[in-house]
């Protein structure tokens, strides 16, 4: 079965209540095939699923806790996200990597606790800029999807996202053919350890300075099944053409 493609918002630290106004206007232009998640910060979540509620957008978080609840002041667990309306998180974003340490470990518990309360895993992986220079691309690739992808992952559980840190917000973006190769590497990767069929059915994103100019030859490279878009996700006079590239 052909793989639907996706299109993902990861909002970051950024929207305030009057940004549901271009969550409507996100809902009203999503016409075509791809399915449509949008990742806001936490204060936004319930409000936004709300809204996007009995339409075909889905809304999901940028990061959980992996225990269920406890003393863990300013966290939120994968239960709260589902409760609050939330259908996916995203996990082990390099932001979270490089600015709060987490390690593989801490991401593919933050997956399990994901899957624990119904929610689909967005896990990221991906490297440095010097990792890229030493020609550890492919090597930093495999160690981070398989420690952080845990045994178990499904297409109806999980997504994977490639992000260059490198190319993040910067306006970078890698080659074509470098996508390809980290794409092609990561599906054979997971054929390796899941079997080819699961692997076939998990859906590999890529991110990375993903604008309306470009996301079209993107999302037609090979193993390519949609994008983790991040400041282009804001306005849907920018992510609404991205959205319209996926379908």
């Amino acid at each position: 079965m052909p793989r639907v493609k996706i299109a993902a918002g990861n909002w970051k630290m950024n929207g305030l209540g009057a940004s549901t106004a271009e969550l409507d206007a996100m809902i009203a232009g999503a016409t075509g095939s791809a399915e449509v998640v949008i990742c806001p910060p936490a204060t936004l979540l319930a409000s936004f699923a709300a809204r996007a509620a009995e339409t075909g957008v889905k809304i999901g978080a940028q990061d959980c806790h992996p225990a269920a609840s406890g003393a863990h002041t300013g966290d939120i667990s994968a239960e709260m996200i589902g409760d609050a309306g939330g259908s996916h998180v995203i996990v082990g974003h390099s932001e979270r990597r490089a600015d709060h340490a987490e390690d593989d470990a801490t991401v593919r518990a933050k997956a399990e606790a994901a899957w624990r309360a119904g929610l689909v895993a967005i896990i990221c992986v991906g490297e440095t800029e010097s990792q890229r220079d030493a020609g550890d691309t492919l090597g930093i690739v495999g160690r981070q999807l398989r420690g952080s992808v845990p045994a178990g992952a499904t297409a109806a559980n999980t997504v994977i996202a490639y992000e260059p840190v490198w190319a993040i917000g910067t306006g970078r973006t890698p080659t074509l053919a470098e996508i390809a190769e980290v794409h092609d590497f990561m599906r054979a990767d997971l054929a390796n350890r899941f079997g080819t069929e699961a692997a076939d059915g998990i859906r590999l994103l890529y991110g990375g300075s993903v604008k309306p100019g470009n996301a079209a030859e993107i999302f037609a490279v090979s193993n390519v099944d949609g994008g983790l878009v991040g400041g282009a996700s804001l306005k849907a006079s920018d992510f609404l053409p991205i959205i319209a590239a996926a379908s």
